[in-house]
């Protein structure tokens, strides 16, 4: 059986930048444990599978070690091969998935991705997270799967080293930490060793949280966003009602062909 594989960088004007992603299109779903052999074979952060349907495509995503319920970046690689790869005709593009309905819409030279908010409640920042993070955060609270601490300057954001070890024992997907950005309105990283990724370059699925927070607390539901990672991204983010829209850019790094 031959497959076809695209690998993209997402959230990135250029290569090299931004969140790389494989994308392997399907006509129809292959098991769940040769998708998560061929993620890990990736080695990349997220896989990302789709298959057509009546109404659009469905969409899984996997790290080198599970599937996950959401990825925004694998998302918009997707969307971006179905684009561009495939000559899609239409402007927007729906996927259904483990969170729902998601819909991906061509916006000038952008692609923007329309996600459920995340619900956070504040919560005493775990112990164990705290000693694996190095740093008390000014605030912490809990979402569906993800930790969000708080800090109040980006410099703290950039010095984070974290003990990826002790932070994979925890009971999260991940962990995000965010303070006010210099140049930008927030600033994070994100990490999720538990699910094979040290640190993501750059998280869409994060921004489901980061977006709500932000918003009230700047009072504004427009915002530019960066995250901190070593290769960066840079991404423009939008609160409507209990809606998330993220959007970005994506290149084309690689198409080949993979062989079970």
């Amino acid at each position: 059986m031959k497959l076809p594989l695209f690998q993209v960088d997402a959230f990135a004007e250029d290569l090299f930048k931004g969140n790389p992603a494989a994308v392997v299109p399907l006509e129809e779903w292959l098991t769940k444990e040769t998708m998560q052999q061929i993620a890990m074979e990736n080695n990349l952060s997220e896989t990302a599978f789709f298959v057509p349907t009546s109404e659009g495509f469905e969409i899984r995503w996997f790290t080198p070690k599970a599937e996950v319920k959401l990825c925004g970046h694998a998302t918009l690689a997707s969307a971006h091969v179905i684009f561009q790869e495939a000559n899609y005709p239409h402007e927007q593009i729906t996927f259904g998935s483990l969170s729902g309905s998601l819909r991906v819409s061509k916006k000038e030279n952008l692609l923007q991705l329309d996600f459920p908010a995340d619900t956070m409640r504040p919560i005493d920042a775990p112990n164990q997270i705290i000693q694996a993070i190095g740093k008390l955060p000014s605030a912490c609270l809990k979402g569906k799967t993800d930790y969000m601490l708080i800090y109040e300057t980006e410099k703290e954001i950039r010095d984070i080293c974290p003990n990826f070890a002790q932070l994979s024992r925890t009971d999260a997907r991940g962990v995000i930490v965010t303070a006010p950005g210099k140049s930008v309105d927030f600033v994070s990283r994100f990490f999720a060793p538990g699910v094979g990724v040290d640190e993501d370059p750059v998280t869409g699925s994060a921004h489901t949280s980061l977006t709500p927070y932000w918003a009230k607390r700047l009072g504004k539901t427009e915002m530019n966003a960066q995250q901190l990672s070593q290769r960066g991204g840079e991404l423009h983010v939008s609160l409507n009602e209990n809606r998330v829209l993220i959007a970005g850019k994506a290149k084309t790094y690689m198409r080949g062909e993979i062989f079970i």
